[in-house]
């Protein structure tokens, strides 16, 4: 069953065309892997796919309805989109994690965050630490455990991974085919060419702003 379907897509910023007919399916349960050139448009492309930018032509739709017929509130509940460099507010990891429950008016569940602090090599006490403390690649764990406390539909991460060592990239990496062996579809972008075939079933090769192909992962 297709869950993202991404249809003649463009997307144009200061004049430049960023995007230029993107096109491809995404079934439930994939795990796709996007690389390409630095500038060929995958970040745009995840952007674009978590309804965090406008498209100047083109249709989007998920579980078959178009995107222009959805809350976008609710699209970026169920499409998760986690950045490059990711943005944490407050002043400790506990206002990060916290955020999400916050957000759905339901009290903190301290045991399910506990369990995937330890999914991705930290401790309890590390929910006191100071933000300003941290290294990017706790900046990179932190950003992708506040993404997936609530299970989304899709995961979008965007290079989540840049700052890790070679342990702690292949816990995260871990532990999202595990969520995707339990049915969460992935889309991920990766400069890794190993980490491209790692845990993927599919993978897209992004070129000047089209999707020159997908293939399969064998």
């Amino acid at each position: 069953m297709k869950i993202l379907s991404v249809k003649d897509v463009h997307y144009k910023r200061e004049n430049t065309n960023i995007l230029n007919g993107a096109t491809f399916n995404v079934d439930k349960g994939d795990c796709i892997s996007i690389i390409g050139p630095s500038g060929s448009g995958k970040s745009t492309l995840l952007k674009i796919c978590a309804d965090l930018l406008p498209i100047n032509r083109g249709e989007l739709y998920f579980k078959g309805e178009n995107y222009l017929n959805y809350n976008p509130l609710e699209i970026r509940k169920q499409i998760s989109y986690c950045v490059q460099l990711p943005y944490l507010f407050g002043t400790s990891v506990y206002d990060n994690l916290e955020f999400p429950f916050k957000v759905r008016k339901e009290p903190f569940d301290r045991y399910r965050v506990i369990e995937l602090l330890k999914k991705f090599n930290l401790e309890e006490e590390f929910l006191q630490k100071d933000i300003v403390n941290l290294s990017g690649g706790e900046k990179q764990r932190v950003s992708i455990i506040r993404n997936l406390i609530y299970i989304p539909e899709i995961v979008l991460l965007d290079e989540a991974t840049s700052a890790l060592d070679k342990e702690n990239s292949k816990c995260v990496e871990n532990y999202i085919k595990e969520l995707n062996i339990q049915g969460l579809t992935v889309l991920w972008v990766t400069h890794s060419l190993e980490q491209s075939t790692s845990i993927f079933n599919k993978r897209i090769l992004v070129s000047e702003g089209k999707i020159d192909r997908m293939e399969v992962i064998k």
